[in-house]
């Protein structure tokens, strides 16, 4: 079955998790929008998904779960720390995010990143059937569309970019500039978060190689690439039902009691990254209670830092600077029993993360760079009474989208500080307002549409 698959998926991780049960392991669909907006055009045909089991060695024999069949392919501990540590997450993360932090240029990571994007090439090249679709995802792949296409010319591949893509200068920078370019113009359509990214690519591919074309298009060896803005979004459904379900509002209603019912919550949910704005936050939110323009009394912040890439000096190092952020100013504002901020270092489940969506009056997504934030746009879809204020980064690509919501520059403590104060004052009326045409936006462009539409261009 699996060696005649219509459509193939290939991305860094597989769509699915291994958990312990009592003495023996089992697979768990890993949560998110882009399993689900990709299982009903998976269930149509013959698919599978390659990718990486999560733990170094061996990889498991291929199989099937609720109706995808994945494939796994193996990642030794070095190439763990070479390629994925190495090359994706210290040289390409930080450059693609306005290089917030100075990447790292070491030839040592870069052909590990270069063997195993033909390993995963070579395993997608295997699988696909004969006329077949490949859809690539994301930075960690970005010399596998070229290395496929040399191995099955018959096919049609796609791919898309989940982070921004970054402008001249920056990319410029990188010593293996051409091969990423023309690994990447081995796709029939290549998809960015924003229209400022694909053309960010076209005028690099312009410079750095022999393509040539229009905005939207180029023709490199033979073949046409299309490049274009394709916003991912969240499932709105999945997000209404589970907002107006009986537990969650039980649960919002408790969240609410403990954090004070008279008090208004700033929530923030991110992984605890440097190019999520976490420490300048703090920064803002401390001086608004400094500055005696709100109060204990008045408000509290819940922080939600998801862990990440624990073994990366950077990450290890931010998450000391949060919580010493946090230290101080539950040491100088909290009073017994009531801090002002609430910090939780670990993942929640999706019931208590929409519970909190659905307590917070004030969501503050405040990243120095992003290429969506689906963070921003989950909240949207839980306000089903139209309630609540999004504070949003312009620097994140949802910013494009949801320009009903209170813009920010993450970079500036003063102005952050002033529209968390707006924020916080709003009435309910503006609130409404802005709030129901988010959610038109939000509605309109779903993950399903977002899926059907990319497919669309793939096919045609």
């Amino acid at each position: 079955m699996s060696k005649n698959s219509k459509i193939v998926i290939v991305s860094n991780r597989l769509p699915v998790h291994r958990v312990k049960r009592n003495r023996s392991y089992a697979w768990e669909t890993s949560p998110g929008g882009l399993v689900a907006a990709l299982k009903p055009i998976l269930r149509q045909q013959p698919n599978t998904w390659v990718g990486w089991a999560g733990y170094p060695g061996a990889a498991p024999k291929p199989f099937e779960q609720e109706g995808i069949f994945n494939w796994p392919v193996p990642l030794s501990k070095d190439e763990v720390e070479n390629f994925y540590e190495g090359f994706s997450n210290r040289t390409l993360w930080p450059l693609y995010h306005d290089a917030v932090r100075p990447p790292e240029y070491r030839r040592r990571w870069w052909w590990p990143y270069v063997h195993v994007n033909r390993r995963f090439a070579e395993t997608a090249a295997e699988v696909v059937a004969r006329n077949g679709t490949v859809w690539v995802h994301d930075y960690h792949l970005q010399l596998a569309p070229a290395m496929i296409r040399q191995l099955r010319p018959d096919v049609r591949i796609g791919f898309f970019l989940h982070i921004p893509f970054p402008p001249q200068e920056l990319f410029a920078q990188m010593p293996w500039r051409r091969r990423v370019l023309e690994g990447l113009l081995g796709s029939d359509v290549i998809g960015f978060q924003t229209r400022l990214g694909a053309q960010n690519f076209v005028r690099l591919c312009r410079r750095f190689t022999d393509a040539h074309g229009t905005r939207d298009a180029l023709e490199f060896n033979g073949q046409v690439t299309k490049a274009a803005a394709y916003p991912i979004s969240v499932d709105v459904r999945r997000f209404e039902e589970l907002a107006e379900s009986p537990q969650v509002i039980r649960r919002c209603e408790e969240f609410r009691e403990k954090l004070g019912a008279s008090r208004k919550i700033i929530l923030g949910v991110d992984r605890l990254d440097y190019t999520k704005g976490i420490d300048i936050r703090f920064r803002a939110y401390q001086e608004l209670l400094r500055s005696g323009k709100a109060s204990l009394d008045q408000c509290v912040l819940v922080q939600v830092a998801i862990p990440s890439r624990e073994r990366v000096d950077a990450y290890r190092e931010l998450k000391a600077v949060v919580e010493q952020y946090v230290g101080e100013i539950n040491g100088e504002f909290a009073e017994l029993g009531r801090p002002p901020v609430h910090y939780l270092h670990r993942s929640l489940s999706a019931e208590e993360l929409v519970a909190l969506y659905r307590a917070a009056d004030v969501m503050l997504v405040t990243p120095f760079r992003d290429g969506m934030n689906l963070v921003a746009k989950e909240y949207v879809a839980t306000k089903t009474d139209n309630s609540g204020v999004l504070v949003l980064s312009e620097f994140a690509g949802s910013a494009k989208e949801l320009t009903s919501a209170l813009l920010v520059n993450p970079h500036d403590i003063d102005g952050l500080e002033s529209t968390l104060q707006t924020a916080l004052n709003m009435p309910r009326s503006e609130q409404s307002r802005r709030m129901r045409a988010m959610r038109r936006v939000v509605k309109r462009n779903d993950v399903f549409n977002w899926a059907n539409t990319f497919f669309e261009d793939l096919s045609a």
